[in-house]
């Protein structure tokens, strides 16, 4: 039977509580530094926390340390990892290759989206090294997906939502090459969400002012069980500065999704950890932040839907009517959707941009903005904030608890025990310090006993069954039975907590070789002498220094790799005889930053070019 975990983002230690409340299985946050969002930092206090209630009911936190490492930082990132691991982190996410060379405690060590993942050969690498996950690219579809599964034994982990990179993770250098932020370092300046020209080689403009790099976000909910057929054991929810209405709403909806796969494959699938997340209201992931949906290239390398989002990089949301007219201030909207004061909503104007608005108020069918427009009759609003939605959200919308079974009986002297167990393998009995004195009620107690042993309230367990053995007419008192019942959940939880099972990091073979060339140039991201050290004793012969290291560069320097291409994208691709309707070379422009376009046709790739550098 394979475990199925759903990981869920987290910014901060409320929005982790959160996810874990409404069915996550493990939480991801980012350290107090080298975390690739640097704008989600936690303190070591905060992942204390946030471990100590996921173990309640066996998640985990996996911490992402997952920057690339200076020299000068390499100490500081070593005290950093021992703090994690004794505040109780379960995993830390890494991209660099420095952490396998460091004095570390035996913590477990997830590789990364950014170590760019993209074959049998470097996930099997990946894992002969000493990590025990791994993050594959976005990029790969099923069949490949399927293909590293059988070529590595260790749990594949595969973003299922959220918003997407338009380079392949970890070789994305355009941010640092623009603004010498780089993403690398968790700070990425989102060239991808930024409007371009498109020009030939000519100087004609095929495009202007359109978000050509920026993609819509990955919805993955239809695919969850192509993708654990496919080898996928932990499914990732994109979203580390989301705020927590946001994970809480995806979260719910992908923990539904996969009890539901779990309950039509018994004996097949089981979810990681325990207990079950009521949740108080109906999931929809259409009304939290997206850009339209993409299954991106799950299905195949070369999809039928468009997978960008040219017109704009900010939430489109979702129709709720058309504009019939306007008045002095308001304007008159055809829909059957209940729109709400606070709203924001959204349309294109004549000139293809698109614009949003608050409301201000709402009477009928009328909208009255908080800002002046000017929207044509027959327009189509989207609501892309729901202020009723996001006004519930905030408020208390779960409530996860385990099912526990209880024993309760006599010993032959009178004392009163008091077995709980639950599903998972966890029990513990006790056994009251005194003996009760033979006592006959006037009315039958097993209903009193059972309401006694019910009140679990103040903890996370939900009274599944109880086994009464004590005669039905036996009187004990109510304060007895209470002070049992607690002494029993505390026992209970400290076998919980002690059955807390810790991944640990695995034996790396050193005699695992680098796949592919041993030449590794700045792609490698190699930062620091650690670093090209592991790469060395894994047969590398030549290393090049990471771009962020200033080492000195001449040439093109490819910025971004893609697996979206733009000429498929505007119907213009080589392959398909498109290529007349826009003649190459084909070039990126914004202000005085030009980047060329290079496209590899036999792999279906495309490659945006710093040019004429050094």
């Amino acid at each position: 039977m394979r475990t199925l975990e759903l990981l869920s983002p987290a910014r901060d230690a409320e929005t982790a509580i959160a996810a874990i409340d409404h069915g996550a299985d493990a939480v991801y946050m980012g350290a107090s530094s080298h975390g690739a969002r640097s704008a989600a930092a936690n303190s070591i206090d905060d992942i204390r926390r946030v471990a100590e209630y996921a173990h309640q009911y066996g998640a985990r936190l996996y911490v992402t340390v997952n920057t690339i490492i200076y020299d000068d930082e390499t100490s500081k990132v070593e005290r950093l990892v021992h703090d994690l691991y004794r505040a109780g982190a379960d995993a830390l996410i890494v991209q660099d290759m420095a952490l396998l060379r460091m004095e570390l405690p035996p913590i477990a060590l997830h590789a990364s989206t950014q170590c760019d993942t993209r074959t049998p050969e470097k996930a099997k690498f990946l894992a002969d090294c000493g990590f025990s996950q791994i993050v594959l690219a976005r990029e790969l579809t099923l069949k490949e997906i399927a293909a590293v599964h059988k070529a590595t034994d260790i749990p594949l982990e595969v973003f299922v939502h959220g918003a997407l990179c338009v380079s392949y993770s970890g070789d994305c250098h355009a941010s640092c090459v623009a603004t010498g932020r780089s993403a690398n370092r968790g700070e990425c300046a989102q060239m991808c969400r930024l409007s371009y020209d498109l020009a030939n080689g000519d100087g004609n403009i095929l495009s202007k002012g359109k978000h050509l790099l920026s993609l819509r976000d990955m919805n993955r909910l239809s695919y969850l069980s192509d993708m654990a057929d496919a080898g996928v054991s932990s499914f990732k929810i994109e979203g580390r500065l989301k705020d927590a209405g946001y994970v809480k709403n995806v979260t719910a909806a992908y923990s539904m999704a996969l009890d539901a796969i779990v309950a039509a494959n018994p004996g097949k699938y089981r979810r990681a950890s325990h207990g079950h997340a009521s949740i108080t209201f109906t999931p929809d992931v259409t009304k939290s932040f997206n850009r339209g949906f993409t299954d991106y290239f799950l299905c195949g390398p070369r999809p039928e839907r468009p997978i960008s989002s040219p017109d704009t990089p900010k939430s489109t949301g979702v129709p709720v009517g058309t504009v019939k007219g306007s008045g002095k201030g308001y304007i008159t909207v055809d829909t059957t959707e209940a729109l709400h004061n606070g709203d924001g909503l959204c349309y294109m104007t004549a000139c293809g941009t698109f614009h949003g608005f608050r409301v201000n108020r709402v009477e009928g069918n009328r909208v009255f903005p908080a800002s002046t427009e000017h929207i044509p009759a027959g327009a189509m609003l989207m609501r892309n904030s729901d202020a009723e939605w996001e006004a519930m959200l905030r408020g208390k919308t779960a409530e996860r608890r385990i099912d526990i079974d209880m024993r309760l009986g006599l010993t032959e002297q009178g004392r009163i025990t008091l077995g709980v167990r639950d599903g998972y393998g966890n029990e513990a009995i006790t056994v009251s310090d005194t003996a009760i004195t033979p006592e006959q009620a006037q009315k039958p107690q097993a209903e009193v006993r059972m309401a006694a042993m019910a009140k679990l309230g103040d903890t996370i367990f939900r009274l599944r069954s109880l086994e009464d053995t004590i005669p039905g007419g036996t009187f004990i008192a109510a304060s007895a039975l209470t002070q049992l019942r607690r002494k029993a959940i505390e026992a209970f939880v400290r076998a919980r907590k002690a059955t807390h099972r810790h991944d640990y990091r695995r034996t790396e073979n050193k005699e695992a070789a680098v796949p592919g060339s041993s030449r590794l140039d700045y792609h490698s991201n190699v930062a620091n002498q650690l670093a090209e050290t592991f790469y060395r004793e894994h047969g590398a012969s030549h290393i090049e220094y990471a771009l962020e290291t200033g080492m000195p560069r001449n040439g093109d320097i490819t910025v971004m790799t893609t697996r979206h291409c733009i000429r498929r994208e505007m119907g213009a691709c080589l392959k398909e005889g498109g290529g007349n309707t826009a003649k190459g070379p084909l070039y990126l422009i914004r202000g005085k930053s030009r980047w060329r376009l290079d496209f590899d046709c036999k792999e279906c790739r495309m490659k945006v070019i710093a040019t004429g550098r050094g």
